[in-house]
C-alpha cells in the first residue's frame, strides 16, 4: 500500500488493534462491515466510524474475542479489507516487548524499525505472476510517525 502524496486528503485512517486495543471506546456513528478479500477473510468485521471527527476503520488483529494467535493472523486480508473501505493510511497498535530498558512495559513508543518474529503466514502481497520489489529500509511511514508524535506531545502522552 503506498502513502498518499502530501497534497492528497486522507479519506479514512485504518487502525489495527492488538492485545492492548480491542475496541475504540470513543468511536461514533458505528457501522460493521463484513469483508471478503482476495486474500481471505479479515480477523474481524471492519468497524467504521468517526473518532473525534476523523473517519476511521478498525480491525481487531486477534479477532473478536481475541482468539487468533500471532502466527495465524491473516495480515494480508486485514490490510486489504481496510483498503477496500477507503483507508489511505494505516496505524497498527501492538502490545509487544522491547530490546531496551528505556522502554519498559506500559511505555507508549512510536517505532521506526521492527523485528517480525511471526512465522507460518504469508508476508507479501506478491506471488507467482506478480513480482514486486518493496524497499524495507524504512518500514514505518515517517509522515504518519511525525503526526502521531505531535499528537502524543499535545496530549501529554
Amino acid at each position: 500500500m503506498s502513502n498518499p502524496s502530501a497534497h492528497q486528503q486522507i479519506q479514512r485512517i485504518g487502525i489495527i488493534g492488538g492485545s492492548g486495543l480491542q475496541q475504540l471506546p470513543d468511536l461514533k456513528d458505528i457501522q460493521l462491515v463484513e469483508c471478503e478479500t482476495a486474500f481471505g477473510t479479515p480477523s474481524s468485521p471492519v468497524t467504521l466510524g468517526n473518532l473525534n471527527g476523523v473517519p476511521v476503520a478498525f480491525v481487531q488483529r486477534h479477532g473478536t474475542g481475541h482468539t487468533i494467535p500471532p502466527s495465524f493472523i491473516n495480515v494480508r486480508a486485514n490490510i486489504a479489507a481496510l483498503r477496500s473501505v477507503g483507508c489511505t493510511q494505516l496505524l497498527s497498535v501492538s502490545a509487544v516487548g522491547s530490546l531496551t530498558h528505556d522502554a519498559p512495559p506500559g511505555s507508549f513508543v512510536l517505532i521506526d524499525q521492527f523485528i517480525d518474529r511471526t512465522i507460518k503466514r504469508d508476508k507479501t502481497f506478491f506471488g507467482p505472476g506478480l513480482v514486486g520489489h518493496v524497499p524495507f529500509g524504512d518500514p514505518v511511514c515517517g509522515r504518519m510517525r511525525s503526526v502521531l508524535a505531535a499528537a502524543a506531545e499535545t496530549a501529554d502522552v
